[in-house]
């Protein structure tokens, strides 16, 4: 399918137009949940096996380039309050939407070969540019299901949407992969695929995690973990108001970051739009994948969560963490993927 637009658009063929945009430069947790917690340990050493059937006990494995993941971990936490969860955030190498597809790849070997040798039973690639770059790479290497954040959130995007018109933001490398436009499409050729790249949201999201993290900021949005100003909102409705003129009703929060948008998005966007969140999506797929193959944790279980981080600066990933997961992190354990 093809149409075309004014010069705010380019078009392409099989379905997808993607808007272009001029940018300047410039849910919460379950309260049953346990204290999130993690003693320091070593990187662990290579398994001699890593074919060896995990126990039901074992633990979920999350990751992420930051704290966008997270949003995704708060939804497994609520859906699973059972459940061990080992959540890796590579913030040293943040972020990966600028960085090439095949980089990124490497980066998903090298943080599910760790995962894996930790012994989770199960891994979830909680970032949509990790997911483009390294998903299929992932599945044919690792022993464990291995859960992307594509698949999951076109077919919820292909059932919302009635008038076959689905808008997708995220960042530049998630875009020019094609995953979304092609998932969606997969499922229903019929749906037009309006993409964007808003790379910028990404930076937005993490600065408003800080600004909230001011006493000040703190005190004026405690309602909010996001601290959003005027300029935010000025970025946002240039990003997003040739969506809006597609007449999209459904837009898919193609980056787990932007979730933690969603107010912000949502009230630029209009209350006819429907926000697909990556996160509310993916946790249901994990439930349903530990139901379908039988490992999931006894229901009597007490979960441990444990954090880690490539960052040195532990205090950081514990103080915004806990915001975004909306659940304390009383300790993250450095690692050193290429020491």
């Amino acid at each position: 399918m093809q149409e075309s637009f004014e010069q705010t658009t380019t078009t392409k063929q099989g379905g997808e137009v993607s808007p272009a945009a001029s940018i300047p430069n410039t849910e919460t947790a379950s309260s049953a949940a346990p204290s999130v917690a993690s003693e320091p340990i070593a990187s662990p050493a290579a398994s001699a096996s890593n074919t060896a059937a995990r126990p039901n006990t074992a633990p979920i494995g999350i990751f992420d380039s930051g704290f966008g993941g997270l949003t995704v971990t708060r939804k497994i936490m609520q859906l699973l309050p059972q459940e061990s969860i080992a959540y890796f955030g590579d913030t040293a190498r943040f972020p990966y939407g600028m960085r090439s597809l095949d980089e990124v790849d490497e980066f998903v070997q090298q943080i599910g070969s760790w995962l894996v040798d930790y012994g989770v039973k199960l891994i979830v690639i909680a970032c949509n540019t990790a997911t483009a770059a390294g998903l299929a790479h992932a599945q044919k290497t690792f022993d464990v299901p291995i859960v992307g954040v594509v698949d999951s959130v076109a077919q919820a995007a292909v059932r919302t949407s009635e008038n076959q018109r689905v808008g997708v933001i995220a960042t530049k490398a998630t875009i020019e992969s094609d995953a979304y436009s092609q998932a969606i499409r997969a499922i229903d050729p019929e749906i037009t695929v309006f993409s964007i790249a808003t790379p910028r949201f990404v930076e937005i999201a993490e600065q408003g995690i800080r600004i909230a993290d001011d006493p000040i900021e703190n005190y004026t949005s405690p309602a909010s973990k996001v601290y959003i100003r005027p300029a935010f909102r000025e970025i946002a409705q240039e990003y997003l108001e040739p969506l809006r003129r597609c007449g999209i009703d459904t837009l898919v929060l193609g980056c787990t970051h932007f979730p933690l948008l969603k107010s912000l998005i949502g009230g630029m966007i209009g209350r006819n739009v429907t926000l697909i969140s990556s996160a509310t999506e993916v946790a249901r797929e994990v439930v349903d994948i530990l139901a379908e193959q039988g490992c999931a944790a006894p229901a009597d279980q007490v979960p441990e969560h444990r954090f880690f981080t490539t960052s040195t600066d532990l205090e950081e990933f514990k103080r915004f963490g806990s915001r975004v997961l909306q659940s304390p992190i009383e300790m993250v354990s450095p690692v050193d993927l290429l020491g």
